[in-house]
């Protein structure tokens, strides 16, 4: 199954012009010893603890069930088929044996109680309650993610600690002298991101590409960590994850930025529930990626929303904008330059604001450079819905001055107008340039 996924999984994010400084699996010698060492160091610290519970058990596979594995409604708003950890609706996470009604996804039985032994995290310690308080309070989170962690830190019942084994049959990384005890997924994953790190910085040791080992980056006080995430998943990685990095004497991100879900027709994309966009599907139909990168970034700001796909609404910004507005820059200009010029651009002297007077082809371009000094800004900040609604006014600015020097008109004017060859040129350069 995974190297049918990793088989596949190329074809689109080579599509969509994705690609990755390195390629690696969870499943991998690294991940599995460095989870290994950070459960070490928690257990070292005194915080790890097992105790004897109950969970599902699914009597016709005969296996204890994974929460993945069982569906349910949920018990804090009643949805129905939601995981057995969290749900999809509410954003609630719970236990399995919280869940309503519950069924294995695997046979569709009703799940019996059956006792294990498992390993447990202690994130009620007060060490982890202080860190976590400090850390989610400190701005490295948006307003609406604080707020949301200090509800969990000031429930009544407080943070709860967080049960990270599971039992055979299961896939994932053994927990050291416990046989038959395995990692819960959300424990390895995010450690994975670690673990591909180690192994780029081994294949750049082994290639003479770096001088630097892993050890000595994650150590730089200069290096910082960020992760981009979607809300469904912010209590693992907001509590669970930094606490995990902090008292296993790792460093702890630097921010956690979380999105909405993306939406179609006001429905979440899931691909285990069959709904949303085929990547593969869109690629197929030969649509252009860009466009869907642009439409997403057109919707897409700093804080926690989802940005609902709507067919027609995406046709109509393609057209519109992209079309409409940039396409149109170069379609109208760079003729003239393949036509004249050589296909070449000249050099561009933008000249300042408030300087000497300008030649009014080039003053244009000038203002309209200070109309989109802020798009940087805004990207850095993540709003990219505002940044692009500059970029179109930029492209409107560009489109007008089109419109004032008529370039087209200066072509016929080439053998008459000693000035119109130079206009020309300066126009159409500074329209493309901007």
């Amino acid at each position: 199954f995974r190297s049918r996924i990793a088989a596949e999984r190329p074809q689109y994010l080579n599509g969509f012009h994705i690609s990755f400084d390195n390629w690696h699996s969870t499943h991998s010698d690294e991940n599995t010893e460095l989870s290994q060492s950070i459960y070490q160091a928690l257990k070292a610290n005194d915080l790890i603890s097992t105790r004897v519970i109950e969970q599902f058990f699914d009597p016709v596979k005969e296996m204890f069930l994974p929460d993945r594995y069982i569906k349910g409604e949920c018990p804090k708003c009643g949805a129905r088929d939601q995981y057995g950890d969290s749900c999809e609706a509410c954003g609630a996470v719970y236990a399995p044996t919280d869940l309503r009604n519950p069924y294995s996804t695997l046979s569709g039985a009703t799940p019996v109680m059956r006792q294990s032994e498992h390993f447990f995290f202690r994130l009620s310690d007060p060490r982890c309650v202080a860190f976590l308080r400090g850390w989610t309070q400190s701005g490295r989170l948006q307003p609406e993610v604080a707020n949301k962690a200090r509800e969990w830190l000031d429930g009544e019942s407080g943070l709860g600690d967080w049960d990270i084994s599971r039992d055979a049959p299961y896939f994932g990384i053994p927990i050291p002298d416990a046989p038959g005890k395995y990692f819960y997924v959300w424990l390895d994953a995010p450690i994975g991101y670690l673990a591909s790190l180690k192994n780029h910085f081994a294949k750049g040791q082994a290639a003479s590409q770096t001088p630097q080992t892993y050890e000595q980056f994650v150590a730089d006080p200069q290096v910082e960590q960020y992760h981009f995430i979607g809300k469904d998943i912010i209590y693992f990685h907001t509590l669970f994850w930094p606490a995990t990095l902090q008292f296993s004497g790792r460093k702890v991100p630097d921010n956690v930025f979380v999105h909405g879900f993306i939406t179609v027709s006001g429905e979440k994309m899931s691909k285990s529930r069959g709904t949303g966009i085929s990547p593969l599907r869109y690629l197929e139909l030969g649509m252009n990626p860009e466009w869907l990168r642009y439409y997403i970034a057109a919707k897409l700001n700093a804080h926690v929303e989802d940005i609902d796909f709507n067919p027609d609404d995406f046709m109509a910004r393609v057209n519109s904008d992209l079309i409409g507005k940039y396409v149109n820059i170069a379609s109208r200009t760079a003729p003239f330059l393949a036509k004249f010029f050589d296909n070449c651009m000249p050099k561009i002297q933008m000249g300042r604001l408030g300087s000497a007077p300008l030649p009014a082809e080039m003053a244009g371009l000038v203002l309209i450079a200070e109309l989109g000094k802020d798009i940087p800004a805004l990207i850095g900040e993540r709003e990219f819905s505002k940044a692009i609604r500059k970029i179109v006014e930029v492209a409107d600015a560009i489109n007008k001055e089109i419109d004032g020097f008529k370039p087209w008109a200066l072509a016929r004017e080439l053998n008459v107008n000693p000035k119109a060859r130079a206009q020309l040129e300066q126009v159409c350069a500074n329209s493309i340039a901007g």
